[in-house]
């Protein structure tokens, strides 16, 4: 069944209204989805007009097939029906027909405590670039060497504002909260040792801060981090 709002393929229902009501149209979450099953999704997407389709949580093999069946579906005598997939194996996330905005209108900086949080990092921010932001990337700035962050103090003050990305105990965020007045986004990851619990020991700290005007997403959750602070 087709209407102005709603593609419904059987196993997917598509929100075709969720650009009018939110700003930014539906996503497709990867997980638990077969590689048939998201390549349907994408071509309902792209026949109703749709481009920047923005995939989370997919795999290299749903990514491979994905990628093999929308070069297929191309016309190869109209240049302008080509289709493109960005993928970041890291973030495990992909973009089709990425229609990049010469001039960013958000000013977005993403701090992380380590290198490991990088997959969380780079899902946070593909996300907030599709969503027409210019992202600052501060990597591997962690509270046991606190002085990197200081060092980097003027450029996170710059930001409207902040995405603090740290597995471990996830104290960057408290410590990042005390430093400026923009609002900053806490995403605890799933780094750490036995102890971290998977992340829950650093999403129980940040819900925890004791610095004002924190606010704090689900663990590993990237994406939702973004999609905040674009809103912001």
């Amino acid at each position: 069944m087709e209407n102005d709002k709603n593609l419904d393929l059987k196993y997917a229902n598509i929100d075709l209204d969720r650009t009018r009501r939110t700003g930014m149209q539906e996503v497709i979450y990867c997980g638990h989805k077969t590689a048939e099953q998201i390549a349907g999704i994408v071509e309902g997407m792209l026949n109703r007009g749709l481009d920047t389709i923005l995939l989370t949580r997919i795999s290299d093999e749903s990514a491979g097939y994905l990628a093999r069946t929308i070069d297929a579906s191309t016309d190869g005598d109209a240049g302008e029906h080509a289709h493109t997939l960005y993928y970041d194996r890291d973030a495990r996330i992909g973009v089709v027909d990425w229609r990049k905005i010469d001039a960013p209108v958000g000013n977005i900086t993403i701090v992380s405590a380590g290198t490991s949080d990088l997959p969380i990092v780079r899902e946070a921010a593909v996300t907030a670039e599709v969503m027409g932001n210019r992202v600052h990337v501060i990597n591997d700035v962690g509270v046991a060497g606190i002085h990197r962050l200081l060092s980097r103090e003027e450029e996170i003050r710059s930001a409207r504002v902040l995405i603090v990305v740290a597995g471990m105990e996830g104290a960057l965020a408290s410590v990042v909260g005390g430093l400026v007045s923009c609002p900053v986004i806490a995403v605890p990851t799933s780094v750490g040792y036995g102890a971290s619990f998977g992340g829950i020991s650093a999403l129980l700290s940040m819900l925890n801060s004791c610095a004002a005007g924190v606010s704090v997403v689900n663990v590993d959750n990237g994406f939702g981090a973004a999609v905040t602070a674009s809103r912001e």
